[in-house]
């Protein structure tokens, strides 16, 4: 099917629409329309049509068929879609109702922190027409975003902090139920905050200021609340804000609090759990269970001879019940890494004892002591090295009663744990307490490249507080997303099939977990990939703007079409595929 133009002598050439086809041998063509009374414009888009929607001939020179632009689309589809799935526009936008383009907002720096997190004004530039990186804007329909927007809605979500954990509380929480509390820290940029204090820096980052804030989750590791303190907060002191939270905002009159060793203290329990009415569980620490395994002491080694966990009591911790676990896997390890550690700092040590041998006269005490003070504060191993310093002279030695008893108690660990018997076993017990495990793996995804909850960059407090709680809330979704795209992901989405001795010993991968990382692919043959690179992946079902080959060059917006995977995906999240509004 063809245009063909007739010259007509002096009149207006005529332009008819014709088919070629074969007969006898003989090509041969039928005219099927008279196109000369159309606008020209419009013969020109219905032959760039018949040519593919490609131009040629003599309408090479002028335009056909044009991508103007390309933006990806899968990924913001897809974690949009879990939100409404979620609730969380509801929850957003509560009874009272918020204005609909304040809303917006928030849900767009969720999607944003999930599929490409980075600052505020990143944010708002991935906005912008002209440095849009997605299609973010499109979907959530925000035009001509200010800068002053983006932080107005910032503090407009600090002020409703309290009511969204309330109601994401209502949805994950019920009296009776364990909750999973810890806490982290994350440096700062600039000086100027003054919630940034310098302090432990689990980041490894002590010539920065930071911020800490505790995590409180559901047992299955689900966020529900985030709190944000000064930098220099020590663990246990955060306590009383999340009985507060508990009692007053989420009005639950009692759950078990499941918190580590450092920060459920003894202290802690005394003064705030026991007075508020809530159990616990924690662990015990060295020294307590050192204590606990001399020689008249209720930790008796003789009692992992047949098992590995055994109840056990003690009158300096009455009122609670306390479980026994050996683990020896760990204990292995544990000797290992002391081991290593003891080697490094023999070696450090020696260096430096031969250093002062050669220069005995140019060397006091005072000079000895703080080079052997940097070396056994690198490794520190001071508590099983007997050291011999003066001037002139320095030797060392192991102290191998230490290191033996010490060694002894590799691979113990002890759960304590207010709630009875009948309420919680000794292994349902264990389990709860390992369950910290998930609240640390949403530090790690916060804190990793996956949301970027750090380094912060806002000034003011309650910026600060907002930023950490937008990302507790894009963790939500994740969260959620990462639990029902898991047969396509590296994780287990089978952990109930997985085999294990004891609750003691570690957890093993499930068969079809193992199956699925061996062969890289899912028992139907769908790829097996990373969160990330799935997020990518989504992202290339793009959402195009297609310019039309007419005069006016009218533009129309089209879908690329979807990949097996990405079809697959959407289908495990429940979600129909996007469609163009």
């Amino acid at each position: 099917m063809f245009i063909d133009t007739i010259p007509n002598r002096k009149s207006p050439p005529a332009v008819l629409l014709r088919e070629s086809y074969r007969e006898g041998g003989r090509v041969k063509k039928r005219t099927l329309a008279n196109l000369s009374k159309l606008p020209q414009s419009l013969i020109d888009g219905i032959g760039a049509l018949l040519d593919g929607g490609k131009v040629s001939g003599k309408r090479a020179a002028e335009p056909g068929f044009e991508i103007v632009r390309s933006l990806p689309h899968g990924h913001v589809a897809a974690v949009k879609a879990m939100i409404g799935k979620l609730g969380l526009e509801r929850t957003l936008q509560g009874r009272s109702g918020v204005d609909k383009r304040v809303r917006n907002l928030i849900e767009a720096m969720i999607i944003q922190r999930i599929i490409a997190p980075g600052s505020k004004l990143a944010f708002h530039r991935a906005l912008a027409p002209l440095t849009a990186t997605s299609s973010l804007a499109l979907s959530v329909g925000l035009i001509d975003v200010a800068e002053r927007e983006v932080y107005a809605a910032l503090d407009w979500l600090i002020e409703q902090q309290a009511r969204i954990e309330a109601a994401l509380a209502q949805r994950h929480l019920a009296d009776g139920t364990l909750v999973l509390y810890d806490v982290s820290s994350s440096y700062m940029e600039g000086r100027c905050c003054a919630l940034a204090k310098p302090g432990y820096s689990r980041d490894h980052r002590p010539d920065r200021p930071q911020i800490v804030y505790g995590l409180m989750c559901a047992p299955d590791g689900t966020p529900v609340a985030v709190e944000v303190f000064e930098g220099n907060t020590s663990d246990p002191q955060t306590i009383r804000e999340q009985i507060d939270k508990i009692k007053r905002r989420f009005k639950l009159s009692h759950v078990a609090l499941v918190g580590d060793r450092g920060m459920v203290t003894s202290a802690r329990i005394s003064e705030e759990l026991a007075p508020a009415g809530l159990d616990w569980i924690s662990c015990l620490r060295a020294p307590q269970i050192a204590a606990l395994a001399n020689d008249t002491g209720p930790l008796q080694l003789s009692l992992f001879d047949e098992r590995d966990l055994a109840e056990i009591t003690s009158p300096d911790f009455p009122g609670e019940r306390l479980v026994a676990c050996r683990n020896p896997a760990l204990a292995e390890e544990r000797a290992r890494k002391r081991e290593e550690l003891l080697q490094a700092t023999e070696r450090r040590l020696t260096r430096l004892a031969h250093a002062v041998r050669r220069k005995r006269a140019k060397h006091d005490a005072g000079v000895i002591g703080l080079a052997v003070g940097a070396v056994i504060d690198k490794y520190k191993m001071k508590k099983h090295f007997t050291l011999d310093i003066a001037d002139g002279h320095f030797t060392f030695h192991r102290r191998q009663e230490e290191i033996a008893a010490e060694a002894r108690l590799d691979g113990i660990y002890v759960i304590r744990t207010s709630l009875p018997a009948d309420k919680i076993g000794s292994e349902a017990a264990v389990a709860a307490y390992k369950n910290l495990a998930l609240v640390e793996r949403a530090f790690r995804t916060l804190k990793g490249v996956d949301l970027q909850v750090r380094p912060v960059h806002h000034w003011l407090g309650h910026r600060v507080k907002a930023h950490v709680f937008l990302c507790m809330l894009a963790y939500y979704v994740e969260h959620h997303m990462r639990n029902t795209l898991a047969p396509i992901l590296f994780a287990d989405h089978q952990p109930q099939a997985r085999e294990r001795a004891s609750i003691v010993a570690q957890a093993q991968p499930s068969p079809a977990a193992i199956e699925k990382r061996t062969k890289r692919h899912a028992a139907d043959g769908t790829p097996i990939m990373a969160w990330h690179d799935l997020i990518a992946q989504l992202g290339t079902l793009t959402i195009n703007e297609v310019a039309l080959p007419l005069g006016e060059r009218r533009t129309i917006q089209m879908l690329a079409r979807p990949t097996a995977l990405q079809e697959h995906a959407f289908a495990l999240l429940g979600v129909p595929l996007p469609r163009v509004q």
